[in-house]
């Protein structure tokens, strides 16, 4: 049943370590210069990944970079239709709510104990583990952003003769775009928060040698690990964050 998962996890995965580090390098900066438009976010990128590979880190950083993409497209595809659905009904966003507070609230630990015994230990269980504990934030803030559509921006919609899916693709996902960038970011820096706790269960990556350091008290190598996963984290969040508020922009002055 999760053999599809696997295959796209193991394929990302293979790209991300046994392509040259140089191509890596240059894709990831430009894709921060696509998304943030800014020298300052691509100059902050590129000492950070040149720091992770000369401290011998890249290996375990790629597995990490490939698991966080894997969790952040499936948070998507499950997320935002379950967001639409709870911003078209006001009974289905009072069932899934207390769901979303149970999963937010419990700890990041007792995820993996229903995963471990239903699936045992690997890498699929830990994603499954992963998309669980960070799809939370995309669900709700999908659901808002669609709520918070300007009704008159509805009504001329409607006006216009347009149906309920082409009111949706037009006019509601469009305007509630910045909303759900800030839902994709809370995803992707919850998934960096689970990836190190999920190496517990065998999710390979910068998680597998901070749990080493704990284990046998390697100081220094628990603190680089830790650091590069921090360097991520930055990197991640500054360039959904520029392009979330470059999103912003464009619609403001589209409003105006």
């Amino acid at each position: 049943m999760f053999s599809p998962l696997q295959h796209f996890l193991m394929a990302a995965e293979r790209f991300m370590t046994q392509t040259p580090w140089p191509i890596i390098t240059l894709m990831i900066l430009a894709i921060a210069w696509a998304g943030s438009r800014s020298v300052k976010v691509v100059l902050g990128c590129l000492p950070t990944l040149l720091a992770i590979g000369y401290l011998d880190m890249w290996d375990d950083t790629m597995r990490t970079i490939s698991m966080i993409l894997v969790c952040t497209i499936l948070s998507i595809a499950i997320g935002i239709p379950i967001g639409i659905l709870m911003s078209r009904s006001d009974r289905v966003q009072r069932v899934i709510n207390p769901l979303l507070d149970v999963m937010q609230t419990m700890p990041s630990f007792v995820y993996l104990i229903p995963v471990v015994m239903l699936l045992g230990i690997g890498r699929v269980p830990g994603l499954i583990a992963v998309v669980i504990y960070a799809i939370p934030p995309m669900i709700r803030l999908t659901n808002l952003g669609i709520r918070l559509v300007d009704k008159d921006v509805l009504e001329a919609a409607d006006a216009f003769g347009s149906s309920s899916w082409q009111k949706l693709r037009k006019v509601q996902l469009p305007l509630a775009l910045p909303t759900i960038m800030a839902g994709i970011n809370q995803t992707i820096m919850m998934a960096l928060a689970m990836v190190v706790i999920a190496s517990m269960i065998g999710v390979q990556g910068l998680g597998q040698p901070v749990l080493k350091a704990i284990a046998n008290q390697y100081f220094t190598l628990g603190i680089f690990n830790g650091l590069a996963i921090v360097g991520i984290a930055i990197i991640f969040d500054r360039v959904s964050q520029a392009y979330g508020h470059r999103l912003q922009k464009h619609r403001e002055v589209v409003h105006g």
